[in-house]
């Protein structure tokens, strides 16, 4: 099954990979310059840097990452980034965002 690519904002998009409730993996797409905001959610998020470098912030700490490396997001915690260079991300999610659904 194909899922939609979906502009989340000027310069980034966001497309469903697949998911159970279980669990869901999502590619998001970002420009140069733009930035994921910050926020919070109950899921665990995990990300994989496929490409581009980018600056996250998770809870007090800051991190720059490229590609081939990868992070965790804990649940509830206050996290986001800027795309240093453009690229892509690769987000697993647990349980499922239904809100991307």
């Amino acid at each position: 099954m194909t899922f939609p690519i979906v502009e989340t904002a000027d310069g980034i998009t966001r497309q469903v990979l697949s998911h159970v409730p279980e669990m869901m993996t999502v590619v998001f797409t970002f420009e140069t310059g733009r930035i994921g905001a910050l926020h919070s959610h109950p899921h665990v998020q995990s990300t994989y840097v496929k490409s581009g470098r980018f600056r996250f912030t998770i809870g007090d700490d800051t991190v720059e990452v490229g590609p081939g490396e990868s992070l965790v997001m804990p649940s509830n915690v206050i996290h986001g980034c800027t795309c240093l260079e453009a690229g892509e991300l690769i987000d697993g999610f647990t349980p499922r965002r239904d809100d991307f659904l």
